[in-house]
């Protein structure tokens, strides 16, 4: 075979981004807690929280320093089925649609990025379940908890108790989010990479990632937030008497609007950032050194990005 055809096979790639996506997780976790409670506060009128440094010492100080690693199952959960086969998937198409050494252009990235996130989103929506329960579980009234074990419980539970289709509760906004943070995060990344290898003004390689990174960070943290809150609302959310507190993710968007102001949709963007920007950096250059590591080492060839 010879060089120029050598790539990696397929279905290394989607263990490669399940295994970025795991390891980047096991680091912003704690961050991910502080941006779903900061999520959560303000319904009914109560805002729990003034800022993401209040809401992590009041954690820390009323639930203890355990408490920001809850969920961590279902986190980990998420991304060896979302990130597993959206990063997969976009690594895939990445390469599939690349001619030689151009890159697809930058509407094909774009293109390529919905439809990995929307297909990774579907898959992962039960662990998202899981997860936000799991995270926003402390802020509930004692008996109003659902204390889940792990992450495998809460799914069990949840089919059990609420139907299989609960699972899947917020599916359409977490998609629609998921194509939104794919566009803003992965086709950002790729281009800013491409740009700023361009200009020479960094060494190649592990500095261009780390600065493309941190572009795509910002970018998804500020277009991604507005739906973050719908879909965290909805999968948190209690039915009682067989009503629902929110219809859909539209209807969680006007209320938030109505009864807590606009920049409410924005709330805990400091978390989401903090959370974004070095899980952005380390799940992409984890899994851009995981590919350049399989073609030096095991196929002996050349490194080519497959972002």
């Amino acid at each position: 075979m010879s060089s120029d055809k050598k790539s990696i096979p397929n279905a290394m790639k989607f263990v490669f981004g399940g295994s970025a996506g795991m390891s980047a997780t096991l680091v912003v976790q704690p961050l991910d807690l502080v941006k779903n409670r900061m999520q959560l506060s303000g319904i009914a009128g109560k805002r729990e929280y003034r800022s993401a440094i209040h809401a992590l010492t009041s954690i820390v100080k009323n639930e203890g320093v355990k408490t920001v690693y809850d969920g961590l199952s279902a986190g980990l959960l998420r991304q060896a089925t979302y990130t597993t086969v959206r990063l997969g998937m976009y690594t895939w198409l990445f390469e599939r649609f690349s001619s030689g050494e151009k890159s697809p252009s930058f509407l094909n990235k774009a293109a390529i990025a919905m439809t990995a996130g929307a297909v990774g989103a579907f898959a992962g929506t039960p662990a998202e379940v899981a997860l936000i329960r799991m995270t926003g579980d402390g802020r509930l009234p004692a008996e109003q908890r659902r204390n889940y074990k792990n992450a495998f419980e809460a799914i069990g539970r949840i089919g059990k108790e609420e139907g299989i289709a609960t699972l899947w509760r917020g599916c359409v906004p977490t998609v629609m989010r998921a194509m939104v943070v794919n566009v803003a995060q992965l086709a950002t990344y790729s281009q800013a990479k491409e740009a700023i290898g361009s200009m020479g003004v960094l060494p190649p390689g592990i500095a261009v990632h780390f600065a493309a990174a941190m572009i795509s960070g910002v970018n998804t943290a500020f277009v991604s937030m507005p739906l973050d809150i719908a879909k965290t609302r909805i999968q948190s959310m209690r039915v009682v008497d067989g009503v629902p507190e929110y219809k859909n993710g539209l209807d969680v968007i006007f209320k938030v609007i109505k009864n807590e102001g606009v920049t409410a949709l924005w709330k805990g963007f400091t978390p989401c950032y903090m959370r974004l920007g070095p899980y952005t950096v380390l799940a992409l250059m984890i899994l851009e050194q995981m590919n350049t590591s399989y073609y030096k080492f095991v196929l002996g060839v050349e490194p080519k990005s497959g972002l």
